[in-house]
């Protein structure tokens, strides 16, 4: 896997830092991608992808899904044993919903993209709504340092598929694994010129966040609940 960006490393080989043969896992993943991240240079989904068998990664790219548009993806958002990751006062703790649950989770979705994408994908999409909705009980700081992310303990794409991986398979080893490729991409890209990204946060809790405070009400009650440290 070669990683490209300006001013940075010409190509990076991350393969390495790959496992030798994909992971052997039962559960299927649904990836659903907001399109602009197909554009982004230094994004974990092509990682994961690489670690996991091609027939248990699947990913789809979109706003809007439908039974119309998508049949497939509309029968698996209807199945008992399918999970949405997806965090919220709704949602359950996964740990803890496979301890009580009579159904064990063959399939979980992840939706990739901004937070604010995120949100618009889940909210705006009434499949979305038919599974499981879990989060991950994490205290956890992300290791992707090299991309802004709205709070200290929000996780990239590939942080919440290995956690959740690793739950549902009962196997620690698969998040060591997938966390791999993403610490080396970090790694190269800090040893040519890339800086720390800290929390919006952490920037704004410390008095150092670059830009002015926006005038737009909503924007505005956004960034105070940053600060307050209260979940959005």
């Amino acid at each position: 896997i070669a990683v490209t960006a300006l001013y940075r490393p010409q190509k990076v080989c991350l393969c390495p830092f790959l496992p030798l043969h994909p992971l052997h896992i039962s559960t299927h993943l649904y990836i659903i991608q907001h399109p602009a991240e197909e554009s982004k240079v230094l994004r974990t989904v092509p990682l994961l992808a690489a670690c996991l068998p091609q027939d248990k990664c699947k990913v789809k790219i979109g706003r809007r899904f439908s039974e119309e548009r998508d049949p497939e993806l509309s029968t698996i958002c209807r199945k008992s044993d399918t999970l949405i990751l997806y965090p919220g006062a709704e949602a359950a703790n996964l740990e803890e919903f496979l301890l009580e649950s009579p159904i064990y989770p063959s399939t979980i979705i992840i939706i990739d993209g901004t937070w604010s994408q995120a949100k618009d994908i889940f909210y705006k999409n009434s499949l979305f709504r038919l599974p499981k909705q879990v989060q991950l009980k994490t205290s956890i700081s992300s290791q992707y340092v090299i991309r802004t992310q709205p709070t200290n303990r929000c996780l990239s794409t590939l942080e919440c598929a290995a956690a959740a991986l690793s739950i549902l398979e009962k196997n620690n080893y698969i998040q060591e694994t997938l966390l791999r490729p993403l610490q080396a991409l970090c790694s190269f890209q800090l040893q040519h010129g890339a800086q720390i990204r800290l929390s919006k946060e952490h920037l704004l809790k410390n008095g150092l966040y670059p830009k002015p405070m926006p005038k737009n009400k909503r924007k505005l009650r956004k960034m105070e609940l940053l600060m307050n440290s209260v979940k959005i």
